[in-house]
This record gives structure tokens, sequence and C-alpha cells, in this order.
């Protein structure tokens, strides 16, 4: 049984993932249609087709058995004739021809922004909190700053923010490394009864009256208990029970927009750092490990689809526009090249850097795939 259910989150996280190139290929093809280009195949996944009809314009729409992506197919788009035919993809002017290119990571980010709204006004986004409860059977009550209710923003200048700031449980580690260096302080300079609630930290929050204020006395608190071996365990904690911050209708409106190009910042600086070798390629996943991670995660919490489906959008949406071969970012640099030279450059050599890159690209997902199962 559990198998079963396993194998459903995997088509689960297949159908959201073609969903998402679907609206891709779903830009360029409304935008071509807008410009009155000629389509001549509009397809889901590479391969060999499982399914196509061709429709009364002439246009053959496909569902192919590789799911790594898709394409929208216009007359003469692959031509290598340096004079393009009337009504062929090259025939058009070269604004219009990158209107097409961009349409597709437009609507990328739309949906990004879409799903952002959706997250943010139903699950939160897994960095603003608001506090539950206050543990007033706790010795260090009196001590605790926050109260029930408060939406905490910023944690000791940190901002709550997934992309461009923290987490609140990142800030907390991050608040812990200083009071325990503030305690090695002291005690280098002979105060040995110094502890870590002694160090007090900021927090900007929202209390539940409406009004702002910034905490000055927000502190950590050591408490004991008995793991299944019945070994003492310490940890630090504020003392509260908390829960990621819901937004209003007219909140999640006003941020999914900077969630949103949050995310996509998100996938841009790991992009930098695999590049820049900062992280290992191990820490990159294909289509494959994609999927499972998406399989795993909605298993374990169904609701993580939500932020999912905006972060993988945004990931499309970012990594499309990026000016290497066969991706849309560098049609739209050939088109932008031809547009300043009133020429464009040979088209042979043009298809041929496109069809290198492609292959570079399937090759690198199937390597990082391995990879990831491998090592």
């Amino acid at each position: 049984m559990d198998v079963l259910i396993y194998i459903l989150y995997v088509l689960l996280a297949i159908a959201v993932l073609l969903f998402l190139i679907l609206v891709h290929e779903l830009g360029h093809y409304i935008a071509g249609r807008i410009l009155k280009f000629k389509i001549t195949e509009f397809s889901i996944g590479f391969g060999k087709a499982i399914f196509s009809k061709t429709n009364k314009r002439g246009e053959k729409i496909s569902l192919r058995i590789i799911p790594l992506g898709g394409y929208c197919s216009f007359a003469g788009e692959a031509d290598d004739n340096a004079e393009p035919q009337p009504g062929d993809f090259n025939s058009f002017a070269p604004w219009k021809r990158i209107i097409v290119f961009l349409a597709g990571i437009f609507m990328n980010f739309v949906v990004a922004f879409i799903f952002s709204f959706i997250a943010l006004v139903s699950i939160g986004g897994r960095d603003i909190v608001k506090i539950q409860s206050v543990k007033q059977d706790a010795p260090y009550s009196s001590s605790i700053a926050f109260k029930e209710g408060d939406v905490v923003f910023e944690i000791d200048g940190q901002k709550l923010d997934i992309a461009f700031g923290t987490t609140f449980t990142q800030a907390k580690a991050t608040m812990l490394v200083k009071a325990q260096n503030y305690v090695k302080e002291e005690a280098e300079k002979g105060n040995t009864e110094a502890k870590v609630e002694d160090y007090a930290f900021t927090a900007k929050v929202r209390h539940s009256d409406g009004q702002m204020e910034v905490l000055d006395n927000v502190r950590l608190f050591e408490v004991t208990s008995t793991d299944a071996d019945g070994n003492e365990v310490k940890a630090y904690v504020f003392g509260v029970t908390y829960d990621f911050y819901v937004h209003s209708f007219g909140e999640a409106l006003g941020r999914c927009w900077s969630y949103s190009f949050g995310l996509s910042w998100l996938v841009l600086k790991s992009l930098w750092q695999l590049f820049t070798f900062q992280v290992p390629i191990t820490e990159v996943g294909g289509t494959i490990t994609t999927v499972k991670l998406m399989a795993e995660n909605t298993r374990a919490n169904p609701a993580s689809l939500l932020l999912l489906i905006p972060l993988i959008s945004a990931n499309l949406g970012v990594f499309n526009l990026l000016p290497f071969p066969a991706l849309d970012g560098s049609h739209v640099l050939f088109t932008l090249i031809e547009w300043i030279r009133k020429k464009p450059i040979n088209r042979k050599v043009e298809n041929t850097i496109h069809f290198i890159g492609l292959c570079i690209l399937f090759a690198f997902i199937v390597i990082v795939d391995i990879l990831h199962f491998v090592l």
C-alpha cells in the first residue's frame, strides 16, 4: 500500500511539472497566435508521441513520452535559408520574435505570482511567524518579551524573509551563536556567572492590536529534557509556541510580487554558487530528482506543494532566461544581435549552436540525476 501511495505522489509530481511546462509553452503559443505567427506543432515532452492530433488551423498538438520539456514549433523557425519565406518565423520583425521568446518566461512568472499569493494567504510563506502562546508555567515566563498574537517580522536586525533575509529557525540559530560567544567573552573577562539567558536581542513585531514595536529584551532560555535513551538533552527556546503567519488577502496581494522575485533570486543565487563551485554538483538535480523531491515533500506535507509550485515555476522562468544555447534567453540574444546588425548571424551556425546546447543540457540533466542518486 505504501508503494502504491508513493507512486500516486510521483504521478502527482509529474502532473505538476507537466502543467508548468504546459504553461511555459502556452505563453509562446498565445503570443504567436496574437502576433499572427504560423504554428506547426505544440508539444509537451520530447521523443515518441503518445498522443497527436492536428486541429483545423493545421497545428499539430502532441504529448510525447519524455517529460523533460516541450516546445511550440513555428513555420520556418529552424530553416537554414538565409532568406526566410513569407510567413516563416524569421520573416517577422525581431521585436515580435523577442516577444514570442519571452512569453513563455512571462507565463512562468505569472504562475509563480499566483501560487505565491495562494501560499501566503493559506499556509504562510514559511518565514514570518505568529506567536500562538507564551509558556506561562515556565520559570522564565516573566522574562519572555513576546506576547500572544505577536507577528514577528525581524529578529536582531535579521529580516524574516525566505529569500532576502532569513527564516525564524535560522535567526534563532544565529542568535544562539551570538549568545554563546557572549558567554565565552564574559568568561574570559572573569565573569563565570554569565549565561545565554543574559544576552538580549531585538525583535520587530506587530501586536494583536495592530501596533508595531521593536522589542529590545528578547532572550533565549535553556531547557533540559530526556531523550528515549534516558540521556539529558539541552536546547534553547524562546518560551513560546508559534506558527507561520498566514497573510490577509491584501497583505498576500501586496507581498506575492516580492515573494516571487525572491524565489527567482534564490534560483539565481544557487546557479551562481554552482558555477563558482561554492556548492557541489550533487546539490543540483534534474527532472527525476525534481519529481522525487516533489513527491517526498508532498507526501510528508501536502500543503508544501503550494510552495513548491511557485518555486519550480520561478526556477523554469529564470533558467530559460539564461543566454545558454537552446534556451529562450539565447534565442533572444541572437535576435537582438540580428536587430542591431540589421542582418542575422548565419542560420546554419545559429541552429548548430542551439542543437549543441540542447545536447549539453540533456546530458547535464541526466548526469546530475545520476550523481544525485549514486553519490
